[in-house]
């Protein structure tokens, strides 16, 4: 065999290599081929791209005036970067803006930046002003998801439940964002980022309390680790009086601390406490939240608006009472009764997966941003996990859960059931965990009797 074909035949071994890596570990591709072949695209072409799409500005006097006199054209100038640094899933640069140029003319150019470079996507952020960062994809990260290796944040009631789009993680901050909207159709995904949400929460000293009207069906399998579980609608009805009279006597308690003396630091919520005195915080999930808006008959309609009441007022005034709700469904509209878009106000967290209607995604995103409920009624049907994640402040990203079987969830729930804290007005509520049974004892086998 001539070198020749020996040549060949290692570069046709080389790329099937390469190809089986950039399909199985995008992450190790992206280090050997994808960030040097970008980089070194980003270098030679910056000036052009920039040009290209409008984010240059006229060279200065001093330029302008020194190219003359060698009788060349002065070029515009570009916006100064970095250069480009590497990140697990793509690379950043930080550019300084001239004068007159603002993030949205960026924000505007993204796709076009993304096409010139060779990128799956680019985002940018403003970090201060004057600069941004620009941060390139190098891949589809929401693909195939996995759980951080390491933890991300070491602060109570903070977990990273989901993948954003840009290679963040989207970290659920309970005491930034204290209640939060989860809508989706089924098997869309919303069950797989509530088993993430529970996981986290389990491994944390917090209260954990559901209502699954239900029947308890879809919370039944985390009852070892919950304070208190409602699966009926008069069940639910009374939990939810039981909880607004904890954070009435928590109310009561922080105000008294406030009075105790001069020398007592004021606080307006229970983490202003000592931590001695501090109530164990209590988060509350209320999955598929329509069945507590049905009414068929007067007494439905009375019940109804009892707890829709008492759900709106849990929203206002928990926050400060270390009460936090997670509000689950399928759908959530303004048909589905009085109190249903008040309540809405108050979950200033939104999380949209795949709808059935675009009234449900303009329920959840519309009022925080019109374009991000435009792209949740785009999201696939076969990507479930994919989700459209908005907050109050009008920002908004694609994120995706690492998937988590209900037995893996199921199981963190029992071994971390021994952290359930002491609630006594929840004591009646607690749910009935069935304990394992023995294995059944051999039975003797059945001789015939001989004389």
């Amino acid at each position: 065999m001539t070198d020749a074909l020996w040549i060949l035949l290692l570069a046709l071994l080389v790329a099937a290599a390469l190809a089986v890596v950039r399909r199985r570990l995008p992450v190790l591709f992206w280090w050997l081929v994808g960030y040097p072949a970008v980089t070194l695209r980003v270098l030679a072409t910056y000036r052009a791209a920039m040009d290209a799409c409008g984010l240059t500005v006229p060279a200065s006097a001093m330029r302008r005036a020194t190219a003359r006199m060698v009788g060349r054209q002065a070029a515009p100038v570009p916006p100064r970067r970095s250069l480009p640094l590497p990140t697990g899933s793509g690379l950043v640069m930080r550019l300084r803006m001239a004068a007159g140029q603002a993030p949205e003319d960026f924000n505007a150019s993204a796709d076009r930046l993304r096409h010139a470079w060779g990128a799956h996507a680019v985002h940018v952020r403003p970090t201060k002003p004057g600069r941004l960062e620009l941060r390139l994809v190098g891949w589809d990260v929401l693909t195939d998801v996995r759980p951080p290796r390491r933890r991300l944040r070491a602060e109570p009631l903070t977990l990273p439940l989901a993948l954003r789009e840009d290679g963040h993680w989207h970290v659920r901050d309970f005491r930034t964002v204290p209640h939060e909207l989860i809508l989706g159709a089924t098997q869309s995904g919303k069950s797989v980022y509530l088993r993430n949400l529970l996981c986290g929460l389990a491994r944390q000293p917090v209260a954990l309390v559901g209502i699954d009207c239900k029947w308890g069906v879809e919370l039944a399998p985390f009852a070892p680790r919950l304070s208190a579980l409602a699966d009926t609608p008069d069940r639910a009805n009374d939990l939810l009086a039981v909880l607004v009279d904890e954070m009435e006597a928590r109310f009561r308690l922080i105000g008294m601390r406030g009075g105790a003396g001069p020398d007592a630091a004021l606080t307006s919520d229970v983490w202003g406490l000592p931590e001695k005195t501090r109530p164990v915080p209590v988060v509350v999930v209320v999955d598929e939240v329509a069945e507590l808006f049905l009414a068929a008959s007067k007494d439905d309609e009375k019940r109804r608006d009892a707890m829709v009441t008492k759900l709106i007022r849990l929203a206002q005034l928990g926050r400060a009472a270390g009460i936090y709700l997670e509000v689950c469904g399928q759908r959530f509209g303004a048909e589905l009764g009085k109190g249903a878009t008040m309540l809405r106000a108050q979950l200033t967290g939104r999380v949209c997966h795949r709808v059935n209607d675009e009234t449900s995604a303009n329920m959840a995103l519309g009022d925080i941003a019109p374009e991000a409920a435009l792209a949740a009624t785009r999201i696939p049907a076969e990507r479930p996990g994919v989700a459209v994640v908005g907050d109050s402040s009008g920002g908004w990203s694609r994120v995706r859960s690492p998937h988590l079987t209900l037995e893996d969830a199921a199981a963190v729930c029992h071994d971390t059931s021994g952290l359930i804290p002491e609630l006594p007005r929840l004591d009646t509520f607690r749910p009935v965990v069935a304990q394992p049974s023995a294995a059944p004892a051999a039975q003797p086998t059945a001789r015939p009797v001989t004389g």
